[in-house]
């Protein structure tokens, strides 16, 4: 907002290239400060200029983006020159002393003279020239990576005059100053662009911007690409001889679905913001389905002739990037990460990057410890010995170095140390924890609260091999991850070629009923409306107010639960007609189960114990209420007693979740206000909230434990993990009544516990309920884990199993 108490004038527009989304007022009486209007005023591309401003956000402003653009410029260039001189400037039969060098210069000390020094293995300038030059095959491969450096030289001068408007943009019209950025949310910059939207038209065809129209701009494709994810559109489920049902889904196969449908030469978008008219119509599908399969047949073909020049480039980076990660920490091959299918899997509609981020973040513990709660005794077995064999021999290499360092001097000695201590490593990553416990439902309940979606035919069944080998695909070895990366030039285009070219009339159509027009937005995909009425499923709460047929139906409930996403991370926003009655309904449910669910005081006296049995070690208020939601079950299946000394009888996951969800007031949370400041909301002020029953309890644990901006989106996302866990009960009594009495807790007999031992719980909620300590519910031991790299959220420790008790 720039200096509005300056001269403001007033102009018409009146002629304007039509690069906007067409919207319904064409005549329009603009305000336009007289700070801004040379600069901001009537933005052409608004996608790309929302898209920047959120990646330089994210990206902590301009030096760091720019050092990030130059360093991956100079990687390029290093890695090429640096192959070159490998494979023509050095001399490897000196460099491995297969041919004597013998030094007679003057000076040179005798004993000298037949050791072999680096220079030694060093070719000369000119005879390395002259290698190059005779080599046309690699002339020739320079001759690309110079034009594709080239390339990308000229797009990152671009990207520095583009991100420097919007550094301008940021101190002038946000007024936000570079040294301040990274201490504001991206809520808080959001709701300063609908405010400057007030004020200044930068999208002249709607008065006022909501966070729905900022979010379809940032995420037009991905909505698109998630939603044909979602219905099993696009052909990244493969069925292989021997191995079975195979997901593969690359950056180089992701870039080039992209390339076709959005954005490159006979893409299906005439401009950035509208779907051709052409593909609009059902008259010529056929037609039209021809045309992009022809389209895709030259992709598949391009991608073919470009395999050679791609492959090398994979090999020779992935070479430098981890050959150094591996050989000192093996282990880091046997760590999982968030897999590329996983993540589109399991994204919600209209969902940014940072959000997802931070959810896979949170449900990476979790799935960690399910995946490796699995073991085969027949490869422990084989790893205790192998272990053993490769340790003795590691010993006793060792020992010999330390007695006489001139052991180092036999030849391979140390390439046979390094090799035994991989081979250690790995091994090791095979054999479980014999201290872990075997709790895979509890697990695979700990994974929903994060992830949000989860198949119907998991439940009850997380201790099958089908279930495990399922989830693999969402959370994949990093080693089957850099396999898969360096196998994606060679696959890519027999994918593109004999399975996208089949999907050709079902993309055709799937834009076609799938595309809306959105005022002062543009053409995006239907799903991203998160409308009930036309995408909702009955069994996901959405009986009676849909009309969708299957075809039409988000699968997994995605449709409610992004919209349950999006309402708690904007609380600001204001729902249509349809999903406000949703709303309306799930929150009369929840009031309705809350009653016949355990008392939110038990719940959070809980919290202590049912922290240590979710193996979550924060101890903050977010961290414990879920928590308690997830263990009590357990805990009322074990016999645990109430206020009063009596035993209360097992309840589901629903009702606890539906009696914290009743009880949560998002009224002392400062989002709703957007305010800068670390105080608590006065308790005078209510604004709009989901829920507003009985806040004494969550209120003090409010005021005990959140400490400014940083804790507010920890509570949302608990709050969203709440719902997840609470629809997902529902969609099962609904689809399936008998097996969803009891699946996830398995009820036992009662057991007398003595009441005179406890402990006091330790949340600051001045509760003082006691705890038995006779219970043996059985847990598991906290695996020692590397710190997780926040960027990619994909770092962790090598598989670990139980082999002990059961749950």
């Amino acid at each position: 907002m720039a200096n509005f108490e300056a001269y403001q004038e007033y102009q018409r527009i009146e002629d304007f290239e039509e690069d906007s989304p067409p919207g319904e007022e064409q005549d329009l009486l603009v305000h336009v400060p007289e700070g801004l209007k040379d600069s901001w005023h009537h933005i052409k591309n608004l996608d790309n200029f929302f898209k920047r401003i959120y990646h330089f956000h994210q990206k902590n402003g301009f030096a760091c983006m720019m050092l990030s653009e130059f360093f991956e410029l100079i990687q390029f260039l290093f890695v090429v020159i640096f192959t070159t001189f490998l494979v023509n400037c050095v001399e490897y039969d000196v460099l491995f002393a297969n041919r004597a060098v013998n030094h007679t210069g003057q000076g040179q000390n005798p004993l000298d003279r037949n050791k072999v020094t680096l220079p030694d293995a060093i070719l000369p300038s000119e005879q390395c020239t002259e290698r190059i030059q005779e080599n046309s095959w690699l002339i020739f491969l320079l001759i690309m990576a110079a034009i594709f450096w080239l390339y990308r030289l000229v797009k990152v001068f671009c990207n520095v005059m583009s991100y420097w408007e919007i550094r301008q943009f940021y101190i002038k019209a946000l007024k936000i100053r570079m040294d301040e950025l990274c201490n504001f949310t991206w809520q808080e910059v959001q709701d300063r662009l609908i405010s400057l939207q007030r004020e200044q038209q930068m999208c002249i065809h709607k008065k006022e911007l909501t966070e729905l129209d900022i979010y379809h701009r940032i995420l037009r494709f991905k909505n698109y690409m998630v939603a044909m994810i979602n219905k099993s559109l696009l052909p990244v489920q493969l069925q292989l001889p021997l191995l079975g049902n195979v997901v593969f889904l690359t950056q180089g196969l992701k870039y080039n679905f992209e390339l076709i449908l959005f954005w490159g030469p006979g893409s299906l978008f005439q401009n950035k913001w509208n779907l051709h008219p052409k593909y609009k119509r059902n008259g010529n599908r056929l037609e039209l389905a021809q045309q992009l399969s022809r389209v895709i047949l030259l992709m598949g073909l391009a991608n073919l002739l470009l395999c050679p020049f791609i492959l090398v480039w994979q090999v020779l980076y992935a070479f430098f990037s981890y050959t150094e990660v591996i050989r000192r920490e093996p282990g880091s091959l046997g760590a999982r990460r968030w897999s590329l299918y996983g993540h589109l899997y399991m994204r919600h509609f209209n969902e940014l990057d940072h959000e997802l981020h931070g959810r896979l973040g949170r449900g990476y513990k979790p799935t960690s410890k399910y995946m490796n709660s699995f073991t085969s005794p027949v490869l422990t077995v084989l790893a205790k010995n192998f272990a053993f064999f490769s340790g003795s021999i590691l010993a006793v290499l060792i020992a010999l170095t330390v007695y006489d360092e001139d052991v180092l001097t036999v030849q391979h000695i140390l390439t046979a140390i390094t090799v035994l201590g991989v081979v250690i490593t790995i091994a090791r990553s095979f054999i479980p924890d014999e201290h872990m416990v075997w709790c895979p439902e509890q697990l695979l309940q700990c994974m929903l609260a994060h992830i949000h979606y989860m198949p119907d035919h998991w439940r009850g069944h997380a201790n099958k091999s089908e279930t495990r080998d399922e989830v693999a695909q969402l959370f994949q070895y990093k080693a089957v991850f850099i396999l898969e990366e360096l196998l994606s030039p060679i696959v890519t285009p027999f994918i593109l070629i004999f399975h996208l070219r089949n999907k050709s009339l079902e993309i055709i159509d799937f834009f076609r009923n799938f595309t809306v027009d959105v005022v002062g937005v543009g053409d995006i995909c239907s799903f991203a409306q998160m409308d009930i009425r036309r995408h909702g499923n009955p069994t996901w709460m959405s009986h009676g107010q849909t009309e969708a047929s299957i075809y039409q139906q988000a699968e997994n409930g995605k449709t409610e639960l992004s919209l349950m996403h999006f309402t708690i991370k904007n609380p600001r926003w204001q729902p249509p007609q349809e999903s406000s009655v949703f709303i309306s309904h799930l929150k009369e449910k929840v009031h309705h189960d809350a009653q016949g669910g355990p008392s939110t005081q038990l719940l959070l006296s809980e919290a202590p114990l049912c922290t240590s049995l979710s193996s979550n070690g924060s101890g903050a208020a977010p961290d414990n209420l879920l928590a308690s939601v997830l263990a009590h079950p357990v805990l009322t299946a074990s016999g645990l007693q109430g206020r009063d000394h009596r035993f209360i009888p097992p309840s589901t996951a629903a009702s606890a979740a539906a009696s914290v969800l009743a009880s949560l007031s998002t009224s002392q949370l400062p989002h709703t206000s957007r305010s800068r400041s670390h105080s608590l909301l006065n308790s005078s002020v209510q604004p709009e909230t989901m829920y507003r029953s009985d806040r004494t309890i969550i209120d003090s644990m409010s005021n005990s434990d959140i400490r400014g901006n940083t804790l507010n989106s920890e509570f949302a996302s608990a709050e969203m993990s709440l719902h997840a866990i609470y629809m997902h009960e529902l969609h099962q009594q609904s689809s399936h009544p008998q097996r969803a009495s009891g699946q996830w807790q398995n009820p036992v007999p009662m057991r007398d516990l003595h009441t005179n031992s406890g402990f006091q719980s330790q949340s600051g909620l001045g509760s003082n309920l006691s705890m038995p300590t006779a219970v043996h519910l059985g847990g598991w031991q906290e695996e020692e884990e590397e710190n997780e790299d926040d960027q990619e959220i994909n770092s962790g420790s090598p598989p670990k199993q139980g082999t002990g008790s059961s749950c």
